[in-house]
């Protein structure tokens, strides 16, 4: 019995490495785009990836057939809004000067490339929330580069 549990702990422990190690870098960045931190100070943006890591390790058993990667992305992002006041200045990158929701939907959309309506289910908000924060967000950064 104790070896058959062992085994199976073994085989989930190689599954989850071998899906982060397929999935980290990018999920990584997601984390990097919502903190707002550059990429050489990460502290905050692997500490959120850490969270959602450990609670998609935790329910790995549970996935069945559900994407891992969504998963986690879900967790990403719940864990963000979760903690965004902490977010509220960017120190650096694009999206420095919007809002934390303002990021967290244009990295859903745009850097994850989730539709309208996932992105709406996932954060909670109405579909024409979701893409009037999304519009809102992408001429904000139009104008600011425009600017420069």
């Amino acid at each position: 019995m104790r070896e058959r549990q062992a085994a199976r702990e073994r085989r989930r422990a190689r599954e989850f490495e071998a899906f982060v190690g397929g999935a980290g870098g990018r999920l990584l960045r997601a984390a990097l785009l919502l903190t707002g931190e550059p990429a050489d100070a990460a502290e905050a943006a692997e500490r959120l990836l850490t969270r959602a890591l450990a609670r998609t390790y935790a329910a790995w058993d549970r996935l069945g057939g559900e994407d891992p990667y969504d998963h986690t992305r879900r967790e990403l992002a719940a864990a963000f809004a979760r903690t965004a006041r902490r977010y509220r200045h960017a120190r650096g990158g694009v999206l420095e000067r919007l809002t934390p929701q303002e990021r967290l939907v244009l990295v859903l959309r745009l850097h994850e490339g989730i539709a309208e309506e996932q992105a709406a289910a996932c954060l909670g908000l109405s579909v024409e929330r979701v893409r009037v924060i999304c519009t809102r967000s992408v001429a904000a950064m139009r104008s600011r580069r425009a600017a420069s």
